[in-house]
């Protein structure tokens, strides 16, 4: 069995999101400080501060393990490290920044993030995913192994 050796871009990118966690954890707080009611804030903003939180969470814990997987895949490039994190920001910056305001009952035009974050998302996991069933056609069925190939999506032999 090899050992995976995790590339610098992967190494950067998963410790900046590591260190994220404690933003998120930060906006556990305030949730619980809203569910307290030391916050007034309409059933609109409690459902989209409750969404970013979930959201953050949810994409930066999918951000890690897809690093693992686009260095299994040999992927050279920055775009699936960067944009599957992008999303995380961008999503949870979405649900809390269009809800932001005194009295709010439905989103500002700010909601506008949540759509680029889910663009951002989109565009990484496909990339991945296409990245990851190639290097996987590419080493023959059944190897276990990453194979060598080109393409647009950056991929090539993982490191070893």
């Amino acid at each position: 069995m090899q050992t995976l050796q995790l590339s610098r871009p992967t190494r950067l990118v998963a410790g900046v999101l590591l260190l994220t966690i404690v933003t998120i954890e930060l906006g556990g707080y305030y949730l619980t400080t809203i569910v307290r009611g030391q916050v007034e804030v309409t059933e609109f903003q409690q459902a989209f501060a409750r969404a970013g939180h979930a959201h953050a969470g949810v994409l930066v814990i999918l951000s890690l393990v897809a690093l693992i997987m686009a260095d299994a895949a040999g992927l050279r490039g920055w775009l699936v490290r960067l944009a599957i994190p992008a999303a995380a920001i961008l999503m949870s910056a979405g649900f809390f920044v269009s809800s932001m305001g005194e009295g709010r009952t439905e989103p500002n035009g700010l909601i506008v993030l949540l759509w680029l974050g889910a663009l951002s998302l989109a565009v990484g996991v496909v990339t991945l995913g296409v990245s990851l069933l190639r290097s996987a056609i590419g080493s023959g069925a059944g190897q276990g192994s990453g194979g060598t190939f080109s393409g647009t999506s950056g991929a090539a032999s993982p490191p070893r």
